[in-house]
């Protein structure tokens, strides 16, 4: 099974209808499927063999599904990657991933370009629609789908944690298949008449099951959104008579803010995930644009969807729902034992919908699936009906307007800075963000403390969404009995206004 197969079976049965939106531009099926068997053969003409990894960046344009179905028919490992990294960050991505090329759109390649020199890979650009913009670059098309055993890897999503770089997450064709396939079917109802909106980035697990593979899956039609912008994602909908949305808690609130009046009445279902929606906004919404807001849960690591307010049973606001179709979810104690009901532990998965493992590194993979059940680090509690809330997160990631930013990750690069002995980098509660990102920061003896120029630092060398946009000093950092930093114990001063 080749995830690229759904792909295949839907141009066949719903060729004339269109796959993809973007403004006034749109691409049907037919078309869709011809210009990924193209990219395939564009990038086998680069050297890529079945199972070899090609890296992938592009925001979200016709370009991102072309080339991920086109390097998926060539039988090849997608490695996404955000738009915004920099070339350091790619360069990282693609070693760590030993990809073999990278795949980017020529509106934001030369980061691409850059880490592709430092590789010795070749970089393939392409134009917004997918198509190479070197004309050098042309093959034939590639006619048939490279076979593939459904626990083939198909995608290689970076994720991380407390500690080190970002990891690998390694999702087999048979894990994204299958939720693609429970999100169509179970979550939205996806029916081809269906207008999905893709405001959600494809390069994250949670556009590109929900979003991308779910509308092909059921043949519905994907209206993109390049960037999000909450005024230009109503009159999206009012244009295109969007009937499903998809979005991070950021976003509900975004579109709530906007003034005047959008024909919203198409819209049947919302899906929410990413980090957790305030019941006030999520009442607010259904009321102002007059449908239906489910609320859920899933990660990297589980493809993503684990456990959803599902349609036809009750919905609990607050909560995240329970285990969707093909997945198992126990709360677990410390010592691994399941927690009675109304007792908080942490959140275990086992299904159809979780990762084989981090790439290259068997230990983290064997800390985070000890027995089979992947241990997700967020903390909950369940009710008697078996509706899942979750109260506490016990990694320390940041969310910042649905970007998941790893403290860890940011931290490595303050203590490239001289004078920088210790650091904690933290989120901070953001009325429109849901989090900004924050530091605190210990000098050596004997340097200055300059939170510009910290602050310069490490905004040249992180995405822009990633680098703390308040910094602070102080002396010594919040320490455990073994010397661990106790991120939830550092103190934010009064003058850090978070606006």
């Amino acid at each position: 099974m080749n995830l690229a197969s759904i792909l295949v079976g839907t141009a066949a049965d719903h060729g004339d209808r269109i796959a993809l939106r973007v403004d006034d531009e749109t691409v049907d099926y037919a078309s869709f499927l011809e210009r990924a068997r193209t990219a395939a053969g564009v990038i086998r003409g680069l050297g890529a063999q079945p199972g070899d990894r090609v890296g992938l960046v592009s925001p979200n344009l016709p370009a991102f599904p072309v080339v991920f179905y086109g390097a998926l028919l060539a039988g090849c490992v997608v490695v996404p990657m955000n738009p915004l990294l920099t070339a350091r960050e790619i360069d990282y991505y693609l070693a760590d991933s030993g990809a073999v090329a990278v795949v980017a759109v020529d509106a934001v390649a030369d980061a691409s370009r850059e880490a592709a020199e430092k590789a010795g890979i070749p970089a393939l650009v392409v134009g917004a629609d997918g198509v190479p913009v070197d004309e050098g670059t042309a093959n034939d098309p590639l006619e048939s789908e490279v076979e593939r055993d459904g626990s083939d890897l198909a995608v290689i999503l970076y994720t991380s944690g407390t500690t080190g770089q970002p990891k690998g997450a390694m999702l087999s064709h048979d894990n994204l298949v299958t939720n693609a396939a429970t999100s169509a079917e179970t979550l939205i109802e996806a029916t081809p008449d269906d207008v999905v909106m893709g405001c959600l980035p494809l390069f994250h697990v949670f556009g590109l099951t929900c979003g991308l593979n779910a509308s092909v899956r059921a043949g519905a039609s994907l209206a993109l959104l390049p960037r999000f912008d909450a005024k230009k994602a109503l009159e999206t909908i009012a244009k295109h008579k969007v009937t499903v949305f998809e979005g991070v808690p950021t976003m509900y609130v975004g579109m709530l803010g906007v003034d005047g009046e959008y024909d919203t009445s198409s819209l049947r279902t919302c899906l929410s995930g990413g980090a957790a929606m305030p019941v006030e906004v999520m009442r607010g919404f259904e009321e102002r644009y007059g449908c239906q807001v489910l609320e859920g849960y899933g990660l990297s690591e589980t493809s993503p969807v684990a456990s959803f307010n599902q349609p036809g049973q009750e919905r609990k606001p607050g909560s995240i729902g329970t285990p969707v179709r093909g997945m198992e979810i126990r709360l677990l104690s410390d010592e691994g034992e399941d927690v009675a009901v109304g007792e908080i532990g942490e959140i275990a998965i086992r299904g159809e919908g979780v990762m084989s493992g981090y790439h290259g590194r068997p230990e983290a993979t064997e800390e985070s699936i000890p027995d089979g059940w992947f241990r997700s680090g967020d903390l909950a509690k369940i009710d008697e009906d078996g509706y899942i809330f979750i109260v506490d997160r016990k990694k320390q990631m940041i969310i910042r307007g649905g970007y998941n930013v790893y403290p860890r990750e940011i931290e490595e690069v303050f203590y490239e800075y001289p004078a920088v002995a210790e650091v904690a980098v933290v989120g901070l509660e953001h009325s429109q963000l849901g989090q900004e990102v924050g530091a605190a920061v210990a000098v050596k003896p004997g340097e200055s403390f300059d939170a510009e120029k910290i602050r310069a630092f490490v905004k040249e060398r992180v995405a822009a969404y990633k680098y703390p946009r308040h910094i602070w000093q102080v002396d010594a950092l919040p320490k455990g009995p073994t010397g661990k930093v106790q991120h939830r114990d550092v103190v934010v001063p009064d003058d850090v206004v978070v606006e």
